[in-house]
């Protein structure tokens, strides 16, 4: 198939664009937000091909996976037709968080496709036809060292995100272990939390350099309040690293008890990260249940088998 898609998590489309399609991805002058065109940070294969937006109107597009509002009115205008399509949520709702109802809650024409089964659970999707496709990762490969005994965070925009990403949690976890902070518009973040000795910011490194810098870090600490499940997790994991991770979300459901320890509970998580900082062998032995655990639930082959039955019935033989 021909198959349209915004480049606009990285992460996730680094993934998805690893399948056995073409992909167009819509390109516009000033390369934003609507039309970013190939990414430079991330492995994309050959088979993901960027066309200008004025332009998509001439290629043979069998389907499109949005992921934004209005980017079904950017398909209708950019296609000049109707194609079939699918919608991935990729976020937790917003706001009144059980009443909050899908922008798609009154259509039945267009799949939504959850990344999670919390996001199922929680979003009101109406009369739309639902569909979880949990995340897919590429193994980055079993990557840890673990040599420096300090705690790495991966999150973007930390200081716009605050309290739903934990950034304010963060003075109290580097008053227990050392933080190093990888993503995009981090590098002002130590001088605003005042932990400028305690804290380290790498702004958006490619995806294989961050690997291979978190890979040293001796455990993984994810401070999110409030995210669907967020990929760097996942990475962590394969990468083969302990996790210290609030139980929200769908976090509970992707890091098991011998992975490393998830919980509610502040002194319980700022133990767990001082128990992983201070014992090598046991943060070792924990990576290795979560690369275990990561490769059986979040593998690239499940994750493309599931979209391609879904891509089977948008677009039938």
């Amino acid at each position: 198939m021909k198959i349209m898609v915004w480049h606009v998590h990285g992460s996730w489309t680094t993934s998805f664009v690893h399948g056995r399609h073409d992909y167009l991805v819509p390109l516009t002058p000033d390369r934003g937000p609507d039309g970013r065109g190939r990414a430079d940070t991330y492995p994309w294969p050959g088979s993901v091909r960027e066309v200008p937006y004025d332009r998509l109107a001439g290629e043979d597009v069998d389907v499109v996976v949005y992921q934004r509002p209005h980017e079904l009115r950017l398909a209708r205008e950019w296609l000049g037709r109707d194609v079939p399509g699918a919608y991935v949520e990729h976020n937790t709702p917003a706001g009144d968080v059980p009443k909050t109802r899908h922008v798609l809650a009154d259509r039945d024409d267009i799949p939504i496709v959850h990344v999670t089964h919390f996001n199922d659970l929680f979003w009101d999707s109406g009369r739309a036809p639902t569909h979880v496709i949990e995340h897919g990762v590429v193994d980055p490969g079993h990557l840890y060292t673990g040599e420096l005994a300090r705690a790495g965070v991966v999150v973007n925009e930390p200081i716009r995100r605050w309290r739903v990403a934990g950034t304010d949690l963060l003075p109290t976890f580097a008053a227990t272990a050392p933080l190093d902070v990888f993503g995009m518009k981090v590098t002002n973040l130590p001088a605003k939390l005042g932990l400028a000795g305690e804290m380290e910011a790498f702004e958006d490194l490619p995806q294989a350099a961050m690997h291979a810098e978190l890979a040293r870090r001796r455990v993984y600490l994810h401070p999110y309040r409030w995210t669907s499940l967020g990929l760097s997790l996942i990475e962590a994991m394969m990468i083969g690293m302990p996790i210290v991770a609030l139980a929200t979300t769908e976090a509970v459901e992707a890091v098991p008890p011998e992975a490393g320890v998830v919980s509610t509970k502040l002194p319980t998580l700022l133990r767990a990260l001082r128990r992983f900082a201070a014992a090598p062998e046991l943060a070792v032995q924990a990576g290795k249940a979560a690369r275990s655990a990561a490769l059986a639930r979040y593998n690239l082959d499940r994750f493309l088998t599931d979209w391609d039955r879904l891509l089977g019935e948008l677009v039938p033989g």
